[in-house]
């Protein structure tokens, strides 16, 4: 997993990619490209998504990949196990987070309770 890129970077002549992933299991097919950019716009890409929570993977082969695909289009079916496993990833993730807050919320009202 990555940190968030340094708020001076922007200046930076290295030119970064980003590509944004969404998946919705109950109307999509497979993953599709919401955000592609280098740069500027992949910082603010990783930016947007270390702000909001989103976890994020390095990967320069996949991220050349899938900055061929277009925005709105599904990933391609060669990048599906590499996109697979960082699914898997975020799914274990976020239910870890999810049971961590479920525990804190029931310690708390254990000890508020009389």
């Amino acid at each position: 997993m990555l940190e968030p890129p340094p708020k001076h970077s922007l200046n930076s002549p290295a030119k970064i990619k980003a590509i944004a992933l969404a998946f919705d299991p109950g109307q999509d097919v497979m993953p599709r490209v919401v955000a592609s950019g280098k740069g500027a716009i992949a910082e603010q890409i990783l930016r947007l998504a270390f702000n909001n929570g989103v976890r994020v993977r390095q990967d320069e082969t996949l991220t050349e990949m899938l900055s061929l695909v277009d925005i709105e289009h599904e990933i391609p079916i060669a990048a599906m196990v590499a996109v697979a496993e960082i699914l898997s990833y975020v799914y274990r993730e976020n239910g870890k987070i999810k049971l961590l807050r479920e525990t804190q919320a029931a310690q708390r009202k254990n000890r508020e309770a009389p």
